[in-house]
């Protein structure tokens, strides 16, 4: 019987954890109430959506009361670039956000002429001299996500929060952290960031449920309306089986973050050892910058990374983010890393997770290696 692939593509998704889908199935079933009803039912329901809420708020070094629960990154993003009030029309992002903060981002600007990107270096990391450049000129928003979602590069945060705050006073800083909760450490008070966004599908709760994090004082103007749940910023009755599910992943990440990060790192060096050993040319992206230790981006000269993939049933992984990976395009962050298309046609995705063993790093590497000597033939 077929063995099923490696599954090596956990930044675009996780399964849900078993202690997830444990701690929310009694949500599913023996337990239910609209967390706004007075009576018992409805008493428990809230008393599941505070702890819920005090487990995500606890992970990124929030208080309670800051954490907004939403459907997930996108919604997250939309509502915090959209629901701030501008103290300057300019807004700066990286070059290499996510479709859901550039496509934003570039909607809500009244003036393309508004938007500043952030350059990256070749290795895919905020240029902080250029990016001084750009930010001592006032800004009214800056948004840069934390870790980048196809090459794991953790970006300079707080250094370019602080950049921006030095001339700008009132600007609005948000943080996309999607792919950095649950597989670093994050804090939104040494970030220094305004506005953060946490995606449960990322760190093994289910998809459909997220969060907002936004500090105290800022002001945020709803993008729906309706009953005025989360302090009136996302109306409609909460989902508490989700909320409790996201709180659930988020307990389990803060239980044992050091171990998994460590764990997952050597599994990363060592995959990257048997890979180079095997493909001549092979190119590592983000190689001497700090990166998420479950991310192993690289480059295969010679050939395209959806070939060498479709090429063996062993690995299943992506080319790029996987929220836009059926388009056949050069990745634009590769393009903002100045990595030629011939190089960039290359690149996979290997992104590591909880259950990813020894011999699954090994039985991915070879089917890898054989896949690419077979085009390569």
């Amino acid at each position: 019987m077929p063995h099923d692939p490696v599954y090596l593509d956990h930044n675009a998704t996780t399964a849900v954890h078993p202690e997830v889908r444990d701690a929310m199935l009694p949500w599913l079933g023996a337990l239910w109430g609209n967390a706004s009803s007075g009576h018992v039912y409805g008493q428990r329901a809230a008393a599941a959506l505070a702890q819920a809420r005090a487990r995500v708020a606890a992970l990124v070094g929030a208080a309670p009361d800051e954490v907004i629960f939403t459907s997930g990154g996108t919604e997250a993003d939309n509502l915090a670039i959209f629901g701030v009030e501008l103290a300057h029309p300019r807004i700066a992002m990286s070059s290499v956000e996510h479709p859901a903060v550039e496509a934003a981002v570039r909607h809500r600007a009244s003036n393309p002429d508004d938007i500043e990107f952030l350059p990256v270096d070749a290795q895919g990391s905020v240029d902080l001299v250029r990016a001084s450049s750009i930010l001592r000129e006032p800004v009214g928003l800056l948004s840069v996500m934390l870790a980048q979602n196809e090459t794991g590069v953790i970006q300079p945060v707080a250094e370019l929060t602080a950049m921006a705050r030095s001339a700008s006073p009132r600007v609005l800083v948000h943080c996309d952290a999607a792919q950095a909760v649950g597989k670093i450490e994050v804090d939104v008070r040494r970030l220094g960031v305004d506005l953060l966004t946490i995606v449960g599908h990322k760190f093994y709760a289910p998809a459909g449920i997220g969060a907002l994090v936004v500090g105290s004082g800022v002001v945020l103007h709803a993008r729906s309306l309706g009953g005025g749940q989360e302090r009136g910023l996302r109306s409609g009755t909460e989902p508490v089986a989700l909320a409790v599910a996201l709180g659930a992943a988020c307990a389990l990440a803060a239980g044992d973050m050091g171990i998994e990060h460590a764990r997952q790192l050597e599994l990363r060096e060592r995959l990257w050892a048997l890979l180079a050993a095997g493909i001549p040319g092979i190119v590592r992206s983000g190689a001497g910058v700090r990166t998420l230790p479950n991310t192993l981006h690289i480059r295969i000269p010679g050939t395209s990374g959806a070939a060498v993939l479709a090429n063996t049933h062993d690995v299943a992984a992506s080319t790029g983010s996987a929220c836009h990976a059926d388009h056949g395009t050069v990745s634009g962050v590769l393009g903002a890393m100045g990595v030629p298309a011939s190089e960039a046609q290359g690149a996979v995705r290997l992104s590591l997770g909880r259950g990813t063993s020894t011999a699954d790093i090994e039985r991915a590497a070879a089917a890898l290696v054989r896949a690419t000597a077979s085009l390569r033939r």
